[in-house]
């Protein structure tokens, strides 16, 4: 990851929180697998522009049921882009 020491934090801070969330019993186990290979991929680097489009897809995903999660994700997006990830 890039965008300087303190971007990198951020990110990574909300990297752990988007990984806490989807822990929760309410988030489907499919669900589950597509946030955590989203957030391996984007740990191991990689351009914005490949996880900026799953991220989005998941967060209308979880609006409605578990719209914490959806903000988020939402902040990751931003994170990245702010990040130049």
């Amino acid at each position: 990851m890039s965008g300087g020491k303190g971007g990198e934090k951020g990110l990574r801070e909300l990297l752990a929180r988007l990984r806490g969330l989807s822990q929760s019993r309410a988030v489907d186990a499919d669900s589950r697998k597509h946030l955590s290979a989203v957030v391996s991929d984007i740990e191991r680097g990689g351009a914005v522009s490949t996880h900026a489009p799953r991220l989005e897809s998941l967060a209308v995903r979880f609006e409605v049921d578990h719209p914490a999660l959806a903000e988020v994700i939402r902040e990751v997006i931003d994170a990245l882009v702010r990040g130049g990830v």
